[in-house]
């Protein structure tokens, strides 16, 4: 008997957290050092976040202060000096590179300042990409990007090479190959930076339509006071840690 309980407690010790009901993402007690030349930049300190699922949160802070690079980190792109992150109670950072690569294909969206689209590709193509690579076949990709591209109100312009089209469709259509295969987290690192504000505006009001109607969790980091005022919660960070901007 002794056996057993002493088996089952060391089962119980190896277990994985299992995520809150509703969390998405925890961060525990990350750190980011960064070094140039002899000098220790030390970018996050200790930083703790919880991200429940359906939430749209932005991140503010001066430049420099780290919210590209701990959107980097939340998004696996890269790794923390110390600290954990989990997805849905996963440990991101103990999974092997081939679940790493599913994670971010499948689960997560990234939208960058600059939309990074393929030149030589029209949008339908440029927005299936997500969706080739994780192996979909070409008509149900085809339809996935389609559908996509009508969600963000580019249904007219499949055929269109990224030099054909505005700054703002541009972005359009790189939302819309972030989120082809419906990710249950989108980050965004200044994702209206280089828009004037009426495109932006109608950019922020897309994330707002993929979050409430595709339930797709939303972490942002801008500088942009409109977008920070228009979701449920916002964190500023400062000296590597976050804090109550505002919330709902």
């Amino acid at each position: 008997m002794d056996f057993a309980m002493s088996e089952a407690r060391g089962a119980a010790a190896k277990a994985k957290p299992k995520a809150a009901k509703g969390r998405l993402i925890e961060v525990r007690g990350l750190d980011k050092t960064f070094y140039d030349a002899d000098r220790e930049i030390r970018v996050l300190r200790n930083l703790d976040l919880n991200v429940e699922a359906g939430e749209e949160i932005a991140v503010v802070g001066q430049s420099g202060t780290g919210k590209s690079t701990l959107l980097h980190i939340i998004g696996s792109l890269e790794e923390p000096t110390a600290g954990k992150v989990y997805f849905e109670g996963e440990d991101l950072f103990a999974l092997d590179e081939k679940s790493l690569a599913e994670f971010r294909n499948l689960k997560l969206g990234f939208v960058f300042q600059f939309h990074y689209l393929l030149a030589d590709f029209t949008a339908l193509e440029n927005v299936m990409m997500p969706a080739l690579i994780g192996r979909i076949d070409d008509v149900e990709a085809q339809r996935r990007a389609t559908e996509m591209l009508e969600i963000v109100g580019l249904g007219d312009k499949l055929k269109r090479r990224p030099a054909e089209l505005s700054g703002g469709e541009q972005q359009r259509v790189a939302v819309a190959r972030a989120v082809v295969l419906r990710p249950k987290l989108l980050l965004a690192d200044e994702p209206t930076g280089n828009l004037d504000p009426h495109t932006a505006a109608e950019v922020h009001d897309l994330f707002h339509k993929l979050n409430r109607e595709l339930g797709i969790t939303l972490v942002i980091a801008t500088h942009n006071e409109q977008l920070t005022r228009s979701v449920g919660r916002a964190l500023r960070l400062h000296e590597g840690k976050l804090v109550d901007e505002r919330r709902a």
